[in-house]
């Protein structure tokens, strides 16, 4: 019998939710994707010291060694291409959480981007660029998309911030289950049922309703808190999972059934595209995305910060 984590690729891409380049190779997914918080931890590992040495080193070349920003961009982008020594597919590479309400400045930090991959060699259709799922974020994947540079929205906790995306032609969406959860219950929900879990509900009714209008952009979850939301989500087209809980996968030979099925989902040809005033709306009306976009764009900007401390010290320490 097949582990479920075998079973669970017949039907879903799986991509490792880690910035540890070790344990990727371990686990070897078909894709990674990394965060502010994912590369501060790696930043911090004595395994990947060298990278902040190798980032002011890039940064330098390209005429700016003694901007922060641009070292922690050349980090990011080295630490992204030693994940793709490990993967065949695709990493995401985030644009500072900072300019999330910014989308000209959002736009030319992530054409920086992929200017120190180019510098780096690395193909260019190997890299998703990770923005925040703002109004302003959204409208900058819609330039940068056509412009040919793929887009990941991330931080997606609503049906609206969904819908919006996928419309501007996003190449991928990563809606969260865990911290939808994690609210709710901080509020009094007892879940007793995986099917009553709110994070998992979301990440469903996104997934059909993309697949009922036809829209082409990856559903990929992202954000587990257990096992039991993985397996309620088997099917959705891609889900990002944390080393732990793919090991307790692989290692639980019970059957697996898929619960998405896009073949399933009844066309719905009637709808009309959501504008900026109806997703402002939609989301000032939905406390919880609210909350949940602003507090993870607070949490990763407080990463950036302290991932460009630490690039500081390294340059003293030289």
């Amino acid at each position: 019998m097949a582990n479920q984590r075998q079973q669970l690729e017949q039907w879903t891409t799986v991509v490792a939710d880690t910035g540890d380049m070790e344990m990727i190779a371990a686990l070897a997914p078909c894709d990674a994707t990394t965060n502010p918080s994912l590369l501060l931890a790696a930043a911090r590992d004595s395994r990947y010291q060298s990278l902040l040495t190798q980032a002011r080193s890039l940064a330098t070349e390209m005429g700016r060694g003694h901007d922060l920003t641009w070292c922690s961009d050349a980090y990011a982008c080295l630490a992204g291409q030693a994940v793709l020594e490990h993967v065949p597919g695709l990493v995401s590479t985030e644009v500072d959480a900072r300019l999330s309400f910014d989308t000209r400045a959002t736009v030319e930090r992530a054409r920086r981007l992929m200017a120190l991959y180019r510098e780096l060699d690395v193909d260019p259709d190997r890299i998703l660029i990770k923005i925040a799922a703002t109004w302003e974020g959204i409208e900058a994947a819609r330039i940068l998309e056509e412009e040919g540079t793929r887009c990941n929205l991330t931080l997606v906790f609503s049906l609206a911030q969904a819908l919006a995306a996928a419309e501007a032609g996003t190449t991928l969406i990563s809606p969260f289950v865990g911290r939808i959860q994690d609210w709710h219950v901080k509020r009094g929900l007892d879940i007793q049922h995986i099917d009553d879990d709110p994070g998992v509900q979301s990440v469903c009714g996104i997934f059909r309703t993309l697949k009922a209008r036809g829209l082409e952009t990856i559903v990929m979850g992202a954000s587990f808190r257990n096992a039991d939301q993985i397996r309620a989500l088997a099917g959705c087209d891609r889900l990002t999972i944390s080393p732990a809980l793919l090991e307790t996968l692989a290692a639980d030979e019970n059957p697996l059934t898929q619960a998405l099925d896009a073949a399933d989902v009844e066309p719905d040809e009637d709808w009309t595209p959501i504008n900026e005033a109806d997703f402002r709306w939609a989301l000032n009306q939905d406390p919880m995305a609210n909350d949940l976009l602003t507090d993870g764009i607070r949490r990763f900007a407080a990463d950036q910060v302290a991932l460009e401390t630490l690039l500081s010290e390294e340059e003293r320490a030289a």
